[in-house]
């Protein structure tokens, strides 16, 4: 006689209906009449005709349309041929994110009900589909939170950024603040194993810095930022790294000021109390900034720079705004400003300079202001919205 069937795995339910267990989950499994046998597990279970078995996990969930996340259960995504499993170690929260939490009127039009948000991650892989080869068990990777079609003229092309049917991961298809996440291999960046996985954990909004600041070249030019969120801080650095000679953030936030001193910009000005023409002055400047990154998305900031841009000036615009712009064109004519938007990361050439940047003492840890384990997030959410707070991190799992 077999021995009576013990309880299930705590990671595992029994659902009637369809279902399936992915394949790292099925790696071991038998079922040898009535009874399966799971690796790592020496009891025995029942299987019931009727039911099938899915393996859960927990995750930040926009479970319901209103403001606010859930920390939930739902079942483990599954992966396939071209498809990495990633166990989550750390996550940053991201403003869209809590665009995504407060459900304004972008999140409302935008975000499926119910789905688990989050993009900005670093993780463990745990298991590949039977196409990946460059990628391993065991890796410790992030990745790009874009997912592109491949086959349209500007993939095709590699330019994957410009892709037109871009799927963001955590805004339309699952995203990351979960246990497990699952990407295709070609959103997959290998890290190196020197980055502190806090770090790692947002090469993401890291790269949207770079991005913007390298857009145009900056060596030995004078760099104006407008807008000092946690990206608009991080371009700080990566402007002075990469050369500039003046690099000025504004801003109206004391704290987020005071975060940017940190990064050691040239002067980090609260334009309530002194003016970017002003500072010009200060700094010996006399025919205007040679390029500026756009970062708040306000309207005024905006006009701003456009009056302090030297004639050639190049902008490159980072930041949303929540409504039409309206600006004098007159200024851009005549004086021949070229005006680039700026939508995520190259695919893959800005991971490479980040990633090089880092390993060339490239350093933003001080824009990472707050930590808590993922249990804690609703600590973490209320300090991104406190607009006193930089980067945000979650801890998914320790060592």
């Amino acid at each position: 006689m077999p021995s009576p069937p013990a309880p299930l795995p705590t990671n595992l339910r029994l659902v009637p209906g369809e279902g399936r267990l992915s394949k790292h989950a099925l790696r071991g499994l038998e079922l040898p009449g009535e009874f399966g046998y799971l690796r790592g597990f020496t009891g025995r279970f029942s299987l019931p005709a009727e039911a099938t078995m899915t393996q859960w996990m927990k995750a930040l969930v926009k479970k319901e349309a209103k403001e606010g996340l859930w920390l939930d259960e739902v079942p483990l995504p599954q992966i396939g041929i071209n498809d990495v499993m990633i166990e989550v170690l750390r996550t940053g929260i991201c403003g869209t994110d809590v665009h995504i939490y407060n459900w304004d009127a972008w999140a409302q039009k935008t975000i499926p009900v119910p789905l688990v948000v989050g993009h900005e991650f670093v993780g463990r892989i745990i298991d590949v589909g039977s196409n990946v080869k460059d990628f391993h068990v065991g890796d410790v990777v992030s990745g790009e939170g874009h997912v592109v079609c491949g086959r349209c003229r500007n993939c095709l092309a590699g330019r994957r950024h410009l892709c037109k049917e871009t799927v963001g991961v955590g805004v339309n298809r699952a995203g990351a603040f979960a246990e497990y996440l699952s990407l295709p291999m070609t959103n997959v960046w290998h890290l190196d194993p020197a980055v502190p996985w806090d770090i790692a954990a947002i090469f993401d909004p890291l790269g949207n810095a770079v991005h913007t600041a390298l857009s145009f070249p900056v060596l030995g030019e004078d760099v104006l930022i407008t807008g000092a969120g946690p990206i608009g801080i991080m371009a700080v650095a990566v402007a002075r790294h990469a050369g500039a000679r003046h690099v000025v953030i504004t801003d109206v936030n004391p704290y987020r000021l005071e975060l940017a001193r940190r990064m050691k910009p040239t002067l980090a000005l609260d334009v309530r109390q002194e003016g970017v023409a002003a500072a010009q002055k200060k700094l010996g400047m006399r025919e205007g900034f040679d390029v500026g990154l756009e970062m708040s998305g306000h309207p005024a900031a905006f006009r701003d720079m456009l009056a302090n841009m030297c004639h050639g000036g190049k902008i490159a615009m980072l930041g949303i705004p929540t409504g039409e712009i309206a600006i004098d064109w007159t200024t851009v004519v005549f004086n021949m400003l070229t005006i680039k938007g700026i939508y995520g990361r190259e695919m893959y050439e800005t991971w490479y300079k980040m990633t090089v940047m880092i390993q060339s003492g490239l350093d933003i840890d001080p824009i990472i202001t707050h930590r808590y384990h993922y249990t804690d997030y609703e600590k973490g959410f209320a300090a991104m919205r406190s607009g006193n707070s930089g980067k945000v991190v979650l801890t998914w799992k320790e060592g």
